[in-house]
């Protein structure tokens, strides 16, 4: 392909680095927003600013950046070079390399608009995340820290011990229990899982909670089931958010944010990773490197 041109309001963007996620392997498969393939895939991107459109100002060709994509149909990070809207990147943490920062974007925009924006999570509230040593939760986890919450991650037990080391204060083996047997009182549950656990999840939350799950399936029936519990319920997108990519970056510049890496791959090895992922069995995040 021939490399792109911004356009107005526009970045080319050198990727460094581009983090993988659910989302990159089920629209291959054709399961998501962009039809069958072929087409790029990748939201994450880490790298440096090659060329600006006309009106930036934001960022000069040379900063180095940490962004994502439009979702869904910006698409395009898995690639040497790529376009975005200025205004969904924010300068790169200084204290993080391109793998790390490239990993980070969509799944720390996810929990963060899912928490903070759409929650509205407060200090001492029990939050409760689903799938908590996945992408989206483990960074979900270490921002529910951040805030003050007390943090309560559905995970297999061989990765309890990784996830206290991000701050979980209580963890479920949802192999040896059922979590809507043990749990009452949670104020906020962050679903990454869908099927059963979206009903379920209602069902542990106190009067007024609400749950917020990333997988908008469905959504009608579970509002109206949410209602006659008296919680909330909203499904979301995670958008491209400057907002958000700033208080993303200042958590990473303060230490309190950080991905975990379960392995990298060059990006002509893509196919691998997307492998990997659909495993179902890794821990963090995967991610692609352009040298």
């Amino acid at each position: 392909m021939e490399r792109p041109e911004p356009g107005p309001g526009e970045v080319l963007v050198r990727v460094r680095a581009a983090g993988v996620n659910p989302t990159d392997w089920k629209h291959r498969g054709g399961q998501g927003f962009l039809g069958q393939p072929p087409y790029v895939l990748g939201w994450d991107v880490s790298g440096v600013v090659e060329e600006i459109g006309v009106g930036v100002t934001l960022h000069k060709p040379g900063d180095e950046v940490f962004g994502m994509l439009p979702y869904p149909f910006g698409v395009g990070s898995h690639a040497e070079y790529t376009v975005g809207p200025a205004r969904g990147f924010a300068p790169k943490p200084s204290n993080v390399d391109h793998v790390q920062a490239g990993a980070i974007p969509l799944a720390a925009l996810t929990a963060w608009q899912a928490l903070n924006d759409t929650a509205d999570l407060q200090s001492g509230q029990r939050v409760l995340i689903h799938a908590a040593a996945g992408g989206v939760g483990h960074l979900a986890v270490q921002i529910a820290k951040a805030k003050g919450a007390y943090v309560i991650g559905t995970a297999t037990k061989g990765k309890h011990e990784f996830l206290r080391g991000l701050g979980a204060d209580e963890l479920i083996d949802y192999t040896e229990a059922d979590f809507d047997k043990v749990l009452s009182d949670v104020d906020v549950v962050l679903d990454t899982i869908a099927a059963d656990y979206r009903s379920r999840s209602l069902q542990v939350l106190r009067k007024g909670g609400i749950l917020v799950t990333i997988l908008p399936y469905d959504r009608k029936p579970l509002v109206a089931e949410a209602e006659e519990l008296g919680v909330r319920a909203e499904t979301m997108l995670v958008e491209d958010d400057q907002a958000g990519m700033q208080a993303v970056r200042e958590l990473v510049e303060a230490g309190k944010l950080r991905a975990e890496i379960a392995a990298t791959f060059p990006l002509a090895e893509a196919a691998k990773a997307h492998e990997m992922g659909e495993t179902g069995r890794t821990k963090g995040k995967l991610v692609l490197t352009v040298d």
